[in-house]
């Protein structure tokens, strides 16, 4: 049976996607887990993702009323009995987020590849908050789990074309039939940052190939005078929710 997933955006995109399973190429995806986390364990955030830092917390807040939004706006609301997934959770910031806005500790799930940033999610998320270290392109859960799964500037960090396939692959399996997808991230490169790369509308679609685009008002624009999409504060752009 298919899974299918509904994914909100202020791009206006409202979409129905299943992928078949695919088999893994197992020395690619080793080399990119590690490309992956040799920037982040050079990376210190510092101030930089601070609430104390005007830029951030206003990032956050917009993203805030984002998120909400769109659950809303796709019938997700209320989370009290919804079941959800964050792949590459980081260190949980949105996993707490989401009892904020009603869902239940023990209904919440995040896995992440860093095991340093797994063990800060454990050590500052509630107990019964799910963390688990692992790549999400292989993910470990049944199909038909989650009536939510999120990523948030996840796909930008990938470069290599077959795990990114693969993990939106694993995002729709895990998905219950009526799920939503919640996808938040870059749509621009960032000139100094040769780590990532800006996911635009095409190429979400090439992931979710069989999809159906709605016909919502395109809502894209850009949110500061610096930052990209959601955490990038060097670079213009705008910011997107899928």
């Amino acid at each position: 049976q298919a899974a299918v997933s509904r994914l909100g955006t202020v791009c206006g995109l409202l979409l129905t996607a299943y992928r078949e399973p695919m088999p893994f190429a197992t020395d690619s995806m080793r080399a990119e887990e590690s490309r992956i986390q040799e920037p982040y364990a050079r990376r210190r955030s510092g101030h930089l993702y601070s609430r104390f830092n005007p830029a951030y917390l206003f990032m956050v807040q917009e993203r805030e009323y984002r998120f909400l939004s769109l659950l809303s706006r796709h019938g997700c609301a209320p989370l009290e009995n919804k079941t959800i997934l964050e792949v590459g959770c980081g260190n949980g910031d949105l996993l707490r987020d989401f009892i904020k806005w009603g869902a239940r500790p023990q209904n919440i799930t995040g896995i992440e590849l860093l095991p340093e940033r797994v063990a800060e999610a454990v050590e500052l998320c509630p107990k019964g908050i799910k963390v688990h270290q692992g790549n999400a392109a292989k993910l470990q859960f049944p199909d038909k789990t989650f009536d939510v799964v999120m990523q948030s500037t996840v796909f930008t960090s990938i470069l290599d074309a077959r795990m990114k396939e693969e993990l939106a692959s694993e995002m729709c399996r895990v998905l219950k039939p009526d799920g939503s997808i919640l996808w938040y991230d870059y749509h621009m490169n960032n000139p100094r940052n040769p780590d990532v790369k800006g996911v635009k509308r095409p190429e979400i679609h090439a992931l979710f190939p069989k999809c159906r685009a709605g016909n919502m008002p395109y809502l894209l624009r850009a949110l500061w005078p610096r930052p990209s999409h959601v955490y990038w504060h060097p670079i213009p752009g705008s910011s997107a929710i899928f």
